[in-house]
């Protein structure tokens, strides 16, 4: 019996909770590639809930980002996650191209597909998880996983518009954290332009200069590289064989295996809508979620 049928992305916890009858907490939701490692970011925003009462503020968020970037603030605006920083790349650019598989939002927002347009590419792969080698290039980035995996916030090719989110890195995709970073800033003055007022939510710009001071991304990095071969070892312990992967996920072909879990509590992402019918990507868990999951499999 299917209980969670697949669906269009990931983040099925709440899908699966409702399935089950359980509350949300009590799903381990491997289906969104979030960081493993990321610290509880409850008790900063418990800190910043005054400011729910005020309209957003983004000029101090918008500063602190672009000097975790080592860019001028004129050449990054923050967005209501990756998602809003696709949409308006999109509608500004209207054509480009994206070789599938890859992330659906890009083909979704632009207007046209156009094979000599603007190349939109994930980096870390998604849904692969492999980094581009040196030598690749794209007129767009979507680096939302690049710092996990590398440990560095960019890239930094030069002629590059790099796409970022900071809920999949501080782990709170609620909060709708995302930004668009590029050199040409009036590029991004014209995105500004697109965007409606107060995109970005009052709670996530007051919050997000105390939340960019917990960052440590060199160490996180080494931490999720860690957690994903412990990961790997435990999937081939129970005859699964991962794909190599740089980032905070790794895809294996196990049809059976999202049915298999779901009545533990436990969701994985289908990989049908990229295309990978039979093809699941399981986020990298923390060490207790991995004790977990492996409870599952041996069941």
């Amino acid at each position: 019996m299917t209980l969670l049928p697949a669906g269009a992305h990931g983040g099925d916890g709440a899908r699966l909770a409702e399935a089950l009858g359980v509350p949300p907490d009590q799903i381990l939701d491997l289906s969104a590639s979030l960081n493993p490692v990321a610290p509880d970011p409850r008790p900063i925003l418990e800190c910043h809930l005054d400011a729910i009462g005020r309209y957003p503020d983004p000029v101090p968020a918008t500063d602190a980002m672009a000097a975790a970037l080592g860019a001028s603030p004129g050449a990054v605006l923050l967005t209501n996650g990756g998602a809003e920083a696709i949409a308006l790349l999109a509608n500004e650019l209207e054509s480009g191209w994206v070789d599938e598989p890859d992330f659906s939002l890009y083909r979704r927002h632009l207007h046209r597909l156009d094979p000599t347009g603007p190349k939109w590419r994930s980096n870390p792969h998604n849904p692969s998880g492999r980094l581009a080698a040196p030598t690749d290039t794209a007129d767009v980035w979507d680096e939302a996983f690049w710092p996990l995996a590398t440990g560095t916030w960019t890239r930094g090719d030069e002629n590059a518009t790099v796409i970022g989110s900071l809920t999949k890195l501080l782990a709170c995709p609620g909060l709708r954290i995302g930004y668009v970073y590029s050199a040409d800033e009036d590029l991004v003055a014209q995105l500004k332009d697109r965007q409606p007022q107060w995109s970005l939510n009052g709670l996530a710009a007051d919050a997000l200069p105390d939340l960019l001071e917990t960052v440590d991304l060199m160490t996180w990095a080494k931490e999720t590289a860690r957690l994903r071969d412990e990961l790997g070892d435990t999937l081939e312990r129970h005859g699964f064989t991962p794909q190599p992967s740089d980032a905070n996920w790794v895809l294996l072909h196990a049809p059976d295996l999202r049915d298999r879990l779901a009545p533990h509590g436990i969701c994985i992402r289908d990989c049908t809508s990229f295309g990978l019918a039979g093809t699941v990507r399981i986020a990298v868990p923390n060490d207790e979620q991995r004790t977990r999951l492996e409870k599952a499999l041996m069941s």
